[in-house]
């Protein structure tokens, strides 16, 4: 696959005004999350949920791409189309998340390294043909005492940079996640020190790996205070961190960063994004790829009633990713959300 290949798709995948919708969660995570709103548990569901999520009339006028889950690439709509050609029909790229979770570190308490990368190539070229063109791998990371360690962030971004490199060989865009969770009480300053260090450790392994970096994406997590911190940075406050965080790490030759919500409500979510693209000019495209916060909202009113609320969940997924798409623009209008 040749380089200009994978940046013209790395290109679309962030096209102005549009996003990835991130729908690859496990089936064990689906599952908790159905329990949560009282939905059975089934494959019927499984896929009948991701239906609605993806046929949501309109989607393409904000959405860019889709990830996957390894089920959801191999099942179909109710017609019988296949979801990755389904989405291509509408001009939305299909995209699979082809990481195996995490386990603990060994030697390093309290932190994970994400797995997955034995018979990785088989699997890409397996995913390629079913018709995805960009994939994606997440690596965790926590802020606690005295972690993250150095050995943790090196060895997640060995993993970023080797599961890259067989994304591009394979022709697919490689989505690179590196996500620093915001559970914990630490400030917001030290979620920049971290931020910041994760990500030098990233691009120096890409580098390292000679990934193209003009045919790969950054997704990561804004710079938040934790959680449990008490502390109430301001959306500008957060926008400007996340800026001087990523001017100081991201090359201006890759072509986009699209955010992780990571726990955020959706209207703080999209706050955010909006702040950082008003103090814009940026030299990447600044865009969202939104799991929970595109469909919590939606979850919740088709759990109500299966086969009567299809449309009404879908007319909220639209409502979030209209509103997602103007926060990439940096034009998003609070008072009417």
């Amino acid at each position: 696959m040749s380089i200009e290949t994978l940046a013209e798709t790395a290109r679309a995948m962030v096209a102005a005004g549009k996003g990835i919708l991130a729908i690859d969660e496990s089936s064990a995570t689906l599952a908790r999350r159905f329990a949560e709103v009282g939905i059975h548990n089934s494959e019927a569901n499984r896929r009948a949920y991701r239906e609605l999520l993806l046929t949501a009339p309109g989607l393409a006028d904000s959405i860019s791409g889709a990830i996957l889950y390894d089920e959801t690439i191999r099942q179909s709509t109710r017609d019988g189309v296949p979801f990755a050609q389904y989405l291509a029909g509408q001009g939305i790229l299909p995209g699979i998340k082809v990481d195996k979770g995490t386990q603990p570190l060994a030697g390093c308490p309290g932190e994970v390294v994400t797995e997955g990368l034995d018979g990785l190539r088989a699997r890409l070229e397996e995913y390629y043909k079913l018709g995805a063109r960009f994939a994606k791998w997440r690596a965790v990371i926590h802020i606690g005492d005295d972690i993250p360690t150095g050995t943790c962030i090196e060895s997640n971004s060995h993993a970023l940079a080797r599961y890259a490199a067989l994304c591009q060989e394979q022709g697919l865009v490689p989505m690179v996640e590196p996500e620093v969770l915001m559970d914990g009480d630490h400030d917001i300053e030290t979620s920049f020190d971290v931020h910041e260090v994760v990500l030098r450790s990233l691009f120096d392994a890409l580098y390292q790996h000679n990934v193209m970096l003009e045919g790969t994406i950054l997704k990561p997590s804004m710079v938040l205070p934790g959680s449990t911190s008490g502390d109430s940075a301001s959306v500008e406050e957060v926008a400007e961190a996340t800026l001087t965080c990523m001017k100081s790490t991201v090359p201006a030759i890759l072509p986009g960063v699209v955010f992780l919500s990571g726990g955020q409500d959706d209207e703080r979510a999209t706050a955010h994004l909006d702040a950082m693209n008003r103090m814009g000019p940026h030299p990447w495209t600044l865009s969202f790829s939104y799991g929970r916060a595109m469909q919590s909202a939606a979850m919740k009113i088709w759990s109500r009633d299966l086969a009567a609320n299809v449309g009404k969940a879908q007319d909220t997924v639209i409502v979030r990713a209209r509103a997602n798409a103007q926060a990439a623009l940096g034009k998003w209008d609070r008072a009417q959300a």
